[in-house]
């Protein structure tokens, strides 16, 4: 998808884009894995990464959030380019694209306040933050038990919890309707439109067309020949 004059137009106006690609493309041995891809999305807005199993749309996230380099073109968060190294890139950009690495001996309020707390939040602020994630994602009886106890669909729940429980400005996820059923697909929509409606920039990858309907401003439809 290439740039739209109403992008170009909007750029020329000083609107803030949240996310900026330009030709990125990603191949490893000549076996291509993102075709060529241009876009911009608005900062404050949500955009559903969409195609084919293979298209690739985790690669396009991964290289995003610096996690991946790009054979070609070029990609920028906010005002930064992708660097996994820079702590201003670290600080703006949150993701959960693959899995989640949990803490075996922590509990669930455990690890969502350490996590808050390492990202420079007081502890009594961190609880409070845990606190509110677990009630979001209905995870508020489970709060004293360990990840590892967890149902396949607690666990994806969890794992989007520890995505957002510190700070960020882009937010990037892969699937996030995985192993979810309809009644939690619905929670992680609300809770999405949420973030965006405090102007968080979205970009997720995701198959499920009412997910995508509920959730996205705009999509970026991958392809490949």
């Amino acid at each position: 998808m290439g740039k739209s004059h109403n992008a170009a137009v909007a750029a020329s106006a000083g609107t803030a884009f949240g996310v900026r690609v330009d030709s990125l493309a990603v191949q490893i041995d000549d076996v291509p894995l993102l075709e060529s891809v241009s876009f911009d999305i608005l900062s404050g807005t949500a955009a559903a990464i969409t195609g084919a199993n293979g298209a690739g749309k985790t690669t396009l996230l991964r290289v995003l959030a610096g996690l991946m380099p790009p054979t070609a073109g070029s990609a920028h968060v906010g005002d930064l380019p992708v660097d996994e190294r820079s702590p201003a890139f670290r600080r703006m950009v949150a993701g959960h694209i693959g899995h989640t690495s949990f803490a075996r001996d922590l509990t669930l309020d455990e690890q969502l306040t350490m996590v808050g707390v390492s990202w420079g939040a007081e502890v009594p602020t961190a609880r409070e933050r845990a606190t509110a994630l677990l009630d979001d994602f209905g995870l508020t009886r489970l709060r004293t038990r360990f990840a590892h106890e967890l149902s396949s669909g607690q666990a994806q729940m969890f794992s989007l919890a520890l995505a957002i429980a510190r700070p960020f400005d882009v937010l990037m996820l892969d699937e996030p309707e995985q192993r979810l059923d309809k009644e939690r697909r619905t929670q992680v929509a609300r809770i999405l439109r949420g973030l965006v409606a405090e102007g968080t920039t979205l970009l997720f990858a995701s198959h499920n067309a009412k997910l995508i309907d509920a959730v996205s401003d705009r999509t970026v439809a991958l392809t490949r020949s």
